[in-house]
């Protein structure tokens, strides 16, 4: 696995750096070999963030912790991301090491100008993959987010599927 580490307000000292590295290679065991992990750290006021992206053939997984302290930042991300991981493992086999869960042992358990109004302040682009619906929960289950575009297999349309208040999931398809 290839890991990326940066920075954002702060400077990476090297023993972090290497910290950064040890922790991550354990989720070497789950990903081929050219697996690349991109690792950000943060500083905003007092809270130390870290966010972990690896994505791989067939999704993405991701996980952002935030707490006072950079090293627990990073125990907190890792451990989330192997909790997603196991969670998730029989449907990610297919697209993963499938020899790595068998070997692996599962534990048991901005500022606002108001006079201009809202501007676009990031422009995110992602190729959209043809997936089932189902596939398309589990992507948006492990990114964390609370909606996910995708391209319905099925369909060959462009749906959204999202996370409604009650719980529940929504699906916005085209007529």
């Amino acid at each position: 696995m290839r890991i990326s580490i940066t920075g954002k307000n702060i400077e990476i000292s090297e023993y972090l750096r290497d910290l950064a590295y040890k922790k991550m290679s354990k989720l070497e065991r789950y990903f081929p070999a050219d697996t690349e992990a991109q690792v950000t750290m943060a500083v905003e006021r007092n809270r130390h963030i870290v966010e972990v992206t690896i994505p791989y053939p067939g999704g993405i997984i991701r996980g952002e912790e935030v707490t006072g302290d950079m090293y627990a930042s990073i125990d907190n991300v890792i451990s989330k991301l192997e909790r997603q991981i196991i969670r998730h493992r029989t449907k990610l086999e297919r697209n993963l090491r499938a020899e790595a869960f068998s070997q692996a042992e599962f534990p048991e358990g901005y500022d606002d100008d108001e006079e201009a109004g809202p501007q676009i302040v990031k422009v995110k682009r992602f190729s959209i993959k043809p997936m089932s619906v189902d596939e398309a929960v589990l992507q948006m289950d492990l990114l964390g987010h609370s909606f996910f575009v995708f391209s319905n297999a099925e369909t060959d349309a462009i749906n959204v599927l999202y996370k409604r208040k009650d719980g529940n999931l929504g699906l916005i398809e085209p007529e």
